[in-house]
């Protein structure tokens, strides 16, 4: 799954390797973010559908359905597997309708349970550019004030091997090439499928990230020491039992 991750370069960085032309399209005014959560504002990048133009916006994580009663159950919604993101109720009217977006991300934090606690660490691509983010988007009108809501979640696929002590799920990460098709097809759920390994770097970091609270680049910083040696050897595989 994918329940925090880092939004740290700025609207203009993230348009420049996203295709976002800013001419066509304004940026938003967006923070850095080492600990982005759901319920929070993030970055997106969204395909106009007459137009073809991406623009990059501002989106609340916790997909709301269009035919929601209320918006409270978005903060359940923050993934969508993408083996049945097409079927699940939810999440198919978005889908078929091809309101696809990526959500931009310099990396992402998963835990494995310790002795002393959930440890976490940080995963970013091994040549520190951008990952992108499968998701999909919806639009929710609250029937009370008539405002529009805009909402995303991020698709997860079977985690590969590197993540896999980690946890049984990743984010859908797309690869340079595939985005556009992503984007702009009818069905590209082909794209759906795991990021090699090799293209990721993963490294434990301080459990301040465990709170919501706690920002700063110091949080994607790797432990050193006694402490990473400890942290690395929860990903080690368990001994064979003898016989």
């Amino acid at each position: 799954m994918c329940g925090r991750f880092v939004q740290h370069r700025t609207p203009v960085a993230y348009a420049e390797h996203f295709g976002v032309d800013a001419a066509q399209a304004p940026l938003p005014n967006a923070p850095p973010r080492f600990n982005a959560a759901p319920t929070q504002d993030l970055m997106v990048v969204r395909r106009h559908p007459e137009t073809g133009v991406r623009h990059l916006s501002l989106l609340r994580w916790g997909l709301v359905p269009s035919f929601s009663r209320d918006a409270s159950g978005g903060a359940r919604m923050i993934n969508a597997r993408a083996e049945t993101v097409a079927e699940k109720p939810a999440f198919r009217a978005a889908w078929r309708a091809r309101r696809r977006c990526i959500v931009p991300a310099d990396g992402f934090y998963e835990w494995h349970a310790g002795p002393h606690g959930r440890q976490p660490f940080f995963i970013r691509a091994a040549d520190g550019a951008p990952l992108a983010f499968a998701g999909v988007w919806d639009g929710w009108r609250d029937p009370a004030t008539g405002h529009w809501l805009r909402t995303f979640t991020i698709l997860t696929c079977a985690a590969d091997s590197l993540l896999r002590p980690l946890h049984d799920r990743m984010p859908v990460i797309l690869a340079p090439g595939d985005m556009a098709d992503f984007l702009a097809e009818e069905d590209p759920r082909a794209l759906l499928r795991p990021f090699p390994g090799d293209g990721l770097r993963l490294w434990p970091v301080s459990p301040r990230v465990n709170a919501v609270r706690n920002e700063g680049e110091d949080l994607t910083r790797p432990l050193t020491g006694a402490e990473a040696a400890a942290a690395l050897a929860l990903l080690a595989p368990a001994p064979d039992r003898p016989a």
